[in-house]
């Protein structure tokens, strides 16, 4: 079933790890491949942009400039050209934090791919954990 209501879904991660560490991590993103394989298998620096090889191929990737709030949200440049924004948060929780990853539903996208989405980035969110925790 196709929707053409814009829907999204928050998914978040607590870390026991500082924010301003787990932050600093994430906004590199020449980290992303080590946390986020559904994203991109790889990524590299091409003439001052982040190219990598994803899943749905090669993609183009775009953080938003460091900042002070814990802002990482960045925007994927799909192969098909579309691009899409993607709002993501390093929330200070105590000595740890949470993660917030919102998924945003684009037009067209089956519940069926929707949920697909939904896990692949939970599943990143939960290797980024794994490796912010090792010890």
């Amino acid at each position: 079933m196709t929707t053409t209501t814009r829907q999204s879904r928050h998914l978040g991660i607590s870390i026991d790890r500082p924010a301003q560490e787990v932050y600093d991590y994430v906004s590199e993103p020449a980290n992303v491949p080590g946390w986020a394989p559904g994203l991109a298998r790889s990524l590299e620096l091409v003439d001052g942009r982040w190219v990598g090889e994803s899943p749905m191929g090669r993609i183009v990737v775009a953080f938003t400039p460091r900042n002070d709030f814990g802002v990482l949200d960045h925007h994927v440049t799909l192969p098909s050209g579309e691009t899409v924004h993607n709002p993501m948060r390093v929330i200070a929780d105590g000595p740890g934090c949470e993660v917030v990853f919102t998924l945003r539903r684009r037009p067209g996208v089956t519940d069926e791919e929707f949920r697909r989405d939904a896990e692949a980035v939970s599943a990143d969110l939960a290797a980024l954990k794994r490796v912010l925790e090792r010890d």
